[in-house]
């Protein structure tokens, strides 16, 4: 089993009966209509500021990812086979189990501070949404926000959530004295397909207005086209009715990324 950087620990030690991926952390469950049916593992990780493996094949060289598992449960998130690192399924666990780092922002404040650190932009929302449901519960990103303001360092936030906007405020105020952008992820506007592909993330048009308010507010914000669904949303007419909306929401630029599939669904899927 590969933890990467969490550390096996909590008080009074692990229970032996439970599952090794249970070892070591706080299991919380909360008895709300968003959390029903999810269970959370609050972990204290080792690092948080990670570099990227094979960075030259995408646009940034180190990341941040505050949760591991999401609540979004888009069918077609090339991050579920990650759960499998876990002993976890890439299904319904990836969808259900989230892994909590709760002392990301400590770690990140500390990260950003050492000598060794290059001030490198630093990307978030690439693996998994780190303004997905949880975040309304943990609040980890306003500690990490206030890091690196306070270090001066560039970043960029990639999100379905409309959560980013309680965070406007630290976003302004980073934006003051470094480079901060934004992308919202919004493949298509169909609501049909949404409720059957992405049942756990805001409505697209939610998503649109938030990259208006984003941009209003002086934080440059495009849009991830992104995935455009072979036989479900690349027909002409689908494609132009998205740019028009997307357009209409002020964008600074679209990207548009055709579906892509990676091995392993899970037997939970």
């Amino acid at each position: 089993m590969r933890w990467d950087n969490l550390r096996l620990t909590a008080p009074g030690g692990a229970d032996p009966t439970e599952p090794l991926f249970a070892r070591g952390a706080v299991t919380r469950t909360f008895d709300t209509p968003d959390f029903r049916g999810m269970t959370f593992y609050e972990i204290r990780a080792r690092s948080i500021i990670n570099r990227v493996p094979g960075a030259s094949r995408v646009p940034f060289d180190y990341t941040i990812n505050p949760y591991r598992g999401c609540g979004h449960r888009c069918v077609y998130c090339f991050a579920r086979k990650t759960h499998e690192y876990l002993d976890l399924n890439s299904g319904a666990d990836f969808d259900s189990k989230i892994v909590v780092k709760v002392n990301a922002a400590e770690l990140a404040r500390k990260e950003l501070a050492a000598p060794r650190w290059g001030g490198h932009h630093v990307a978030m929302g690439t693996n998994v949404d780190c303004y997905q449901r949880a975040e309304g519960r943990y609040r980890l990103m306003r500690g990490i926000l206030a890091a690196l303001r306070d270090a001066a360092n560039p970043f960029s936030i990639l999100t379905k959530g409309t959560l980013i906007l309680r965070d406007l405020d630290l976003l302004t105020e980073a934006a003051d004295v470094t480079d901060v952008s934004a992308n919202v992820s919004v493949g298509f506007v169909d609501e049909e397909v949404w409720r059957a592909v992405e049942p756990g993330t805001p409505n697209p048009r939610r998503r649109l207005e938030t990259c208006a308010t984003l941009n209003d507010n002086g934080i440059a914000c495009g849009v991830l086209m992104a995935p455009i669904l072979p036989y479900l949303t690349d027909s002409p007419a689908q494609l132009e009715r998205t740019v028009k909306e997307i357009a209409a929401a002020r964008a600074t630029h679209i990207a548009p990324i055709v579906l892509h599939l990676r091995p392993g669904r899970g037997s939970g899927g």
